[in-house]
């Protein structure tokens, strides 16, 4: 039998996938099994992420039933409208993916916070996607202006966000291992607890790896930002100077892992992209849909990967192979969107994704799908995402809304708004990347 409401179908999916990934439900499980006796005396909490602030009050919360006796401070920086209450851990809002003043003073109280720490403290790091950006403390010799003219010409021209990643920790006095190297030194013990939300679940990437081994290098830096043409103009010449005395050795490289400072750091990965689409897939069964996780990594142009998932799409349609309807296609992973110079654009790489799908699937009337950003915002927007039915498409053609147009435009936003099917979710405290659920259905 069909699905009878397929947009209660995707939302519910969606929501299975941001519990799999809830820092109430997965940080206390792993606390459990890191430390095996109750600790007591001076315990630093720092952190940075979407859902930094999340995983502070849990943390507390586990503190205050389990180790009576410690000694709990600290800080951690989350995206502006992501703060929630807490007690002892301050929680400071910051700008995400644009770094701002208030990351800039955040990350300098981090610092500060760091040299504090004497031998045999316990420091706990709480680690989340977006925590590049807002925790940003530029090397000396560079500004936060230089910082932020260097993040949105990353962002525009469609580099990954590892590439991303791997220039900005060789612009910053904390990411890339320097956290943990800061703490280490002073005799304190490091364990880092860690929301992916990159494709791989690489810890050295994840908000750029502030207490994770650094194999990147200056020359892999300029060299990234030389294949997306960005020495000429785009990035500050403060920038480039400082990445070209990196290559010279004229710099200090990042902590690399074979440094000793490690043996007194521990990295403990909680929630994944794949774990969240393990979750979703759960639901589909339950409701008689076979799922088919097509992978947690899938990256490219969104327009790109849309066209893939629709040639899959369409095979099942047309001849139940290679799996037979109804079937959800699943994915997670980290689209790009690459924006030509004099287009704004409206949206993020979950809705560019979902109207490339709805534009190349007009031929499939059972086809439906949702893609949503797990954090709750997509792009530029306020919306999570985005999704389609037969009733969407009905919609539109009634209308005269074309989705090619909008498209050509990079205005995905703009699109769903139109014809009513955006995702708002608000922040969720949470996030593992993106989640993508296509729906063939049986025919009525």
């Amino acid at each position: 039998m069909p699905i009878k409401n397929t947009q209660d179908f995707l939302e519910q999916a969606f929501c299975k996938a941001l519990g799999a990934a809830k820092p109430a439900e997965i940080l206390p499980v792993a606390l459990t099994a890191v430390f095996n006796r109750p600790l007591s005396g001076r315990c630093l909490v720092l952190g940075a992420g979407k859902a930094a602030a999340s995983m502070a009050a849990t943390l507390e919360a586990y503190a205050t039933q389990y180790w009576p006796s410690l000694q709990l401070d600290g800080m951690v920086v989350t995206r502006y409208g992501h703060a929630i209450p807490t007690k002892y851990i301050k929680v400071v809002e910051a700008s995400h993916p644009v770094p701002d003043l208030a990351g800039l003073e955040a990350a300098k109280e981090t610092l500060e916070l760091i040299h504090t720490l004497q031998p045999n403290d316990q420091l706990i790091v709480l680690i989340s996607g977006g925590g590049s950006s807002l925790l940003t403390l530029p090397v000396s010799g560079l500004s936060i202006d230089d910082l932020q003219k260097t993040t949105r010409a990353l962002l525009r021209c469609g580099a990954p966000i590892t590439q991303m990643n791997v220039v900005r920790k060789h612009l910053s006095a904390i990411l890339g291992g320097q956290m943990a190297r800061e703490a280490a030194i002073r005799g304190a013990k490091v364990d880092a607890f860690l929301i992916s939300d990159v494709t791989g679940d690489d810890i050295s990437s994840i908000a750029s790896g502030p207490c994770a081994p650094d194999d990147s290098s200056f020359a892999d830096a300029l060299q990234i930002l030389s294949d997306y043409d960005l020495l000429t103009g785009q990035i500050p010449q403060a920038v480039i100077d400082y990445l070209r005395a990196g290559v010279r050795g004229d710099r200090p490289e990042t902590p690399k892992s074979d440094d000793p400072i490690f043996e007194r750091v521990n990295n403990h990965l909680l929630g994944s992209a794949h774990a969240s689409l393990e979750a979703a897939a759960d639901y589909c069964r339950s409701v008689g849909i076979t799922p088919v996780i097509l992978g947690d990594t899938v990256m490219g142009e969104a327009k790109d990967v849309a066209l893939m998932q629709a040639s899959i799409a369409r095979e099942i349609y047309s001849y139940n192979a290679p799996f037979k309807k109804p079937v959800a296609l699943l994915s997670g992973g980290e689209c790009t969107v690459t924006i030509l110079s004099g287009i704004k654009g409206r949206g993020g790489r979950c809705t560019e994704f979902l109207l490339a799908l709805f534009a190349a699937t007009e031929d499939l009337p059972t086809l439906s799908a949702l893609a949503a950003d797990t954090d709750g915002i997509d792009g530029s927007e306020d919306n999570a995402g985005g999704w389609f039915d037969s009733s969407v498409r009905n919609i539109a053609e009634a209308e005269k809304i074309l989705a090619k147009k909008y498209l050509a435009d990079h205005d995905a936003y703009g699109f769903f708004k139109e014809v009513g099917a955006l995702v708002h979710t608000g922040p969720t405290l949470t996030n593992v990347n993106d989640f993508r659920i296509l729906l063939i259905d049986d025919e009525s």
